[in-house]
């Protein structure tokens, strides 16, 4: 391990269950007379088993069930098995129905990134251990981040049906629509958000020293498009490597098993790589809004930024880009038209055997879903690879590599920035624990 520069440090870091991230992980640091002797993120949850659930189900159910695998990616889970289903049985939908599947994207992007910046990451620039102390000393700023996720959740549900767990979202399309008023309401709700949303950017910009200036250099992996900034559609990209088609995912996430987790890990050109907004805007910065642009120049974020704390910044700018894009989509369908189908409508789908991959950019990162079906539509075959799997390696390396920088610290403070670096990750554990050792005696 290496030397710190503090000869004479002594002293343990054992947190049990990081607080303020979905699930369960714990870090634990030992260093004696400056030497880091141990250094370890280990994730110690019950492992979920979806990807034989849905084995010899019908290809009409895969969507319904994996969107269980996450209750705040539950948008982004049912739109990658949807991309695989219909990969698998060439299955396409129309233009109307993409712009709503990317509409319903940037509503779970709002929902889940507001949610981070306001009540999870917010009370570390603050010095607090919640939200709940901020309710008393900046009351106004608690509402407008209540207020913008109120909106998302609005979104969300028009588009959807629901929040959680989609009901509308089908192989080929949708099963209802919203109506042209609607949107146009929901518009007007995201124009109106514009100034919350500013009034964010300006409350975390006037804390952002807080932020530790720290850097690793590492691989972002992600989607990228040459048309747009890639949330639903693109190409796999890296900032080591380049580009290649989404089907070779395989040869990008390389998962493999760790002792101390009960999830996969993944690794591509180097040990580790980094996925999530950070890696999104590393990637495809020339595609954000101008708007979004500016939010990043307040906190002077642009490419290629390897401090892994500034991924809540990049969670920032890109709710200003999802809050422009929606409605430039909203005023696309308005343009065009928007084509009325009936309730409870079911497109045709010709049945037959096939693989298929999907991949779509949910707010933690890329995530892959993969199936094989038979010629009755029954899956045979499955594996899904959830974004916080490929961070839980660069999340450790970043671990070692900060500890010696900050070792003359007392403990307590060295456990917060090693929690705030988790936090930074706003990684979704519990959706990531696809992994069980089995031993045969």
């Amino acid at each position: 391990m290496k030397d710190t520069k503090n000869s004479e440090a002594n002293f343990e870091v054992n947190v049990h269950h990081v607080t303020r991230v979905e699930g369960h992980g714990n870090i634990y640091v030992n260093v004696k007379k400056g030497i880091v002797e141990k250094c370890e993120w280990s994730i110690p949850e019950a492992p979920r088993f979806f990807e034989a659930m849905v084995v010899g189900r019908e290809w009409s159910e895969l969507h319904h069930i994996t969107s269980r695998i996450c209750g705040i990616c539950s948008i982004g889970h049912t739109l990658a098995s949807l991309k695989a289903t219909e990969a698998a049985m060439g299955i396409t939908i129309s233009e109307q129905d993409l712009k709503l599947r990317k509409l319903a994207l940037h509503a779970e992007n709002l929902q889940s990134h507001i949610l981070h910046v306001g009540f999870l990451a917010l009370p570390d620039l603050c010095g607090v251990g919640s939200v709940i102390p901020l309710a008393s000393s900046n009351p106004n700023e608690v509402k407008t981040v209540l207020a913008l996720h109120r909106t998302a959740n609005d979104m969300s549900n028009l588009v959807c049906g629901r929040t959680t767990h989609p009901q509308r979202l089908i192989p080929g399309g949708f099963s209802k629509i919203p109506s042209m008023k609607e949107l146009a309401n929901m518009r007007k709700k995201l124009q109106e958000s514009i100034p919350k949303i500013q009034a964010v950017a300006d409350l975390v910009k006037s804390l952002a020293a807080k932020l530790p200036d720290f850097k690793r250099e590492t691989e972002f992996i992600g989607l990228t498009n040459p048309d747009e900034y890639a949330l639903y559609d693109g190409q796999l990209g890296s900032t080591d490597t380049g580009t290649a088609p989404v089907k070779e995912y395989l040869s990008y996430t390389n998962e493999y098993i760790v002792p101390t987790s009960t999830a996969k890990w993944a690794k591509h050109a180097r040990d580790s790589y980094m996925v999530g907004a950070l890696a999104r805007v590393n990637l495809n910065y020339d595609k954000l809004t101008p708007s979004a642009k500016k939010v990043a120049e307040m906190f002077g974020l642009k490419p290629v930024c390897h401090n892994p704390y500034m991924n809540t910044i990049a969670q920032l700018v890109e709710i200003v880009h999802s809050v422009d894009d929606s409605i430039r989509l909203i005023n696309e369908l308005e343009s065009a038209g928007l084509q009325p189908q009936p309730d409870y409508h079911k497109p045709e789908i010709r049945i037959k055997a096939g693989s298929g991959v999907g991949a779509v950019e949910v707010p933690r990162g890329i995530l892959f879903h993969d199936y094989t079906y038979n010629a009755k539509g029954v899956c045979t075959k499955a594996n899904c690879v959830i974004p916080t799997n490929q961070n839980h390696g660069n999340i450790e390396l970043d671990m070692k590599a900060l500890v010696p920088t900050i070792v003359n610290k007392t403990p307590k403070e060295i456990e917060l920035s090693l929690e705030m670096l988790v936090r930074a990750y706003d990684p979704c554990i519990s959706c990531s624990t696809h992994c069980l050792n089995v031993h045969f005696v």
